[in-house]
């Protein structure tokens, strides 16, 4: 191994140690190579070293995940059984996420903070009963810095959760006038998680994006958006024609715009991505056949890409804007590759927060979180005033129905919240600018392989030799996309690993007597962290710090009534034995 190999190696070491160091891996080596741009010092905003360690965090979080989050578990269940396999493995990407991020902040400068404004698994996606929405995840107001910046924003944030007297502007103005620099952050630490259950060969993956500062998102947040993405050079083609396309733009005149921007571009040669399947067939049908009406190709699942990989499209509607784009056949026929459809809100996020990297334009409809009726209907529930008298008739009208009094109330209260959370319900289409508060930002985006990637060709974890293991990591900005495959080592034996990369509580479940293990300080801070990733929605914060658990909400189909039980008594142990470091806990 040459001398610049080893200091490579010694470079990333030095500047990921903490993370390495938490989860007891130890780094054999690093293939770094940069797909597009420059080679800019400066690549991203955060810097070198704290850009290492987000690289980091996604490697190691899809390495434990594909290690011990049961891939492939979930083959040949019922639908609960897949439910429960599909929590358990949130479960450990979610906690490996959020503890890498901890040790990662660490070496924040004093006054800045990382501060998650969306998180992707709290609403149940099509075909899902409720319950199945219920997934751990790292969602709104989760904050990362040193611990005074940390208390300062978690107080602001649970105001902001809690007192309706308290908006977004009071927050961000109170950020600026401490001096504070918050980053905010859009976190999927399992995409694809259905797939990752089921043992599909490709596609599962963490992401994690970084930006400058936080979305304009006041409550925790998930609803549906619709999404139209299109490459730069469709969109400059349309403006010559003084047309303005946006997720509402009839189809047809895309086409065109797609036709002036490509001369000579056959119909059939645009292929437009969108999410399918049966359970689909309410919400995008008419948007299909409005495609195939033009001749554009509806991607169907299974067909092969560029790369000669398949797609897929029962879900993951993040990582097809990786291939949005011009390319040409072995036949040298032009074709393009675009994005229409659906997606949960953070995904949406997400995905549209790539635009200023690869280039390309997404226009953004707010759904509710119900999307019980087309995509053309589901565009104006948003709009409507909540407040006005002949609401349930409005309602009506846009739904195509009657609507019974307890619909009413529920789009009424769906819109309520997603005003009160800070979306730009005002507007017919937003794009991701609208959501940040100075308008202008920037962004790092992160992502972890934990299978084989169809849309970039990313290969996922894979092993070496007996506990050692390669993963590799993306991350893109404006200056192009750095790609990293670590070697890692576990320096556990694989069932110590496997402790390493649980959650606390759960390691007490499988059997670890917590009555008998050493207590730490931090126990306090992991069970905390451990019950804002896993239940949620059975929090109630109160005061400065005060968390007040109701596991009586928790479904039994997310959590058994036994495990309920349990999980009662190790926090009652804890409450008695440690009153202390406890003291934020309330349980009912």
């Amino acid at each position: 191994m040459s001398m610049d190999r080893k200091n490579l190696i010694a470079q990333w070491a030095f500047n990921t140690s903490p993370i390495l160091g938490r989860f007891h891996l130890w780094l054999e080596d690093v293939e770094e190579r940069r797909l597009g741009g420059g080679s800019d010092e400066e690549f991203s905003f955060v810097g070198p070293a704290l850009e290492d360690a987000f690289i980091m965090t996604a490697a190691v979080t899809a390495l434990g995940t594909r290690l011990f989050g049961r891939y492939g578990e979930g083959k040949g269940l019922d639908k609960a059984g897949i439910n429960q396999v599909k929590k358990d493995a949130d479960a450990v990407s979610a906690y490996a996420m959020s503890e890498a991020l901890w040790y990662l902040t660490r070496r924040l400068p004093e006054n800045h903070a990382v501060m998650v404004s969306l998180g992707e698994g709290l609403m149940p996606k099509a075909g899902e009963t409720p319950e199945m929405g219920s997934n751990p995840l790292l969602g709104f107001g989760r904050v990362y810095a040193r611990p005074g910046v940390a208390k300062f924003l978690d107080r602001r944030v649970h105001r902001m959760i809690n007192d309706p007297d308290y908006h977004w502007d009071d927050f961000w103005r109170e950020i600026q006038v401490a001096g504070l620099t918050v980053w905010g952050a859009a976190i999927d630490t399992l995409e694809n998680t259905s797939r990752f259950a089921k043992g599909s060969p490709t596609g599962p993956l963490a992401v994690l994006h970084v930006f400058d500062q936080p979305l304009q998102v006041a409550l925790p947040y998930e609803g549906y958006m619709g999404c139209l993405a299109l490459p730069n050079r469709v969109v400059e083609a349309a403006e010559k024609r003084s047309t303005l396309l946006t997720y509402l733009t009839p189809r047809a005149m895309v086409m065109q715009a797609i036709q002036d921007a490509y001369p000579g571009i056959q119909p059939a040669h645009v292929h437009v991505w969108t999410l399918g399947g049966k359970a689909r067939e309410t919400r995008l049908a008419s948007l299909w056949e409005e495609w195939r009406n033009v001749g554009a190709h509806v991607v169907e699942d299974g067909w092969l890409l560029p790369n000669g990989m398949a797609s897929f499209n029962e879900s993951g509607t993040y990582a097809p804007m990786r291939c949005i784009g011009a390319y040409s056949d072995q036949d040298r026929a032009q074709h393009v590759f675009i994005l229409d459809g659906y997606a949960a809100s953070a995904e949406a996020i997400q995905a549209a927060s790539l635009d200023p990297m690869l280039g390309v334009t997404t226009s953004m409809t707010l759904f509710s979180s119900k999307f019980d009726v087309s995509w053309a209907r589901e565009a104006n529930i948003l709009h409507l005033d909540p407040g006005s008298e002949d609401f349930g008739h409005q309602l009506g009208k846009v739904l195509g129905r009657e609507a019974p009094p307890e619909e009413v109330k529920e789009y009424r209260d769906i819109i309520l919240h997603a005003r009160r959370a800070g979306m730009p319900c005002h507007a017919r289409s937003v794009r991701v600018d609208d959501f940040f508060p100075n308008k202008k930002w920037r962004g790092l985006a992160l992502g972890g392989f934990m299978l084989p990637d169809p849309y970039t060709g990313t290969p996922g974890v894979e092993q070496l030799r007996h506990g050692v293991y390669r993963v590799t990591a993306h991350a893109t900005s404006e200056h192009g996309t750095r790609e990293v495959a670590f070697t890692l080592r576990l320096m556990e034996s694989f069932e110590e690993s496997r402790q390493v990369f649980s959650p606390l509580l759960d390691r007490f479940w499988r059997g670890q007597d917590y009555r008998t293990r050493p207590v730490k300080i931090s126990d306090s801070g992991r069970i905390r962290n451990e019950l804002q990733t896993w239940c949620s929605e059975a929090l109630e914060f109160f005061d400065d710090d005060g968390i007040r658990l109701r596991l009586d909400q928790v479904d039994d189909a997310v959590m058994s009534p036994e495990k309920r039980t349990f999980i009662h008594q190790v926090l009652t142990w804890y409450k008695q034995n440690h009153p202390t470091w406890f003291k934020w806990l309330e349980i009912c």
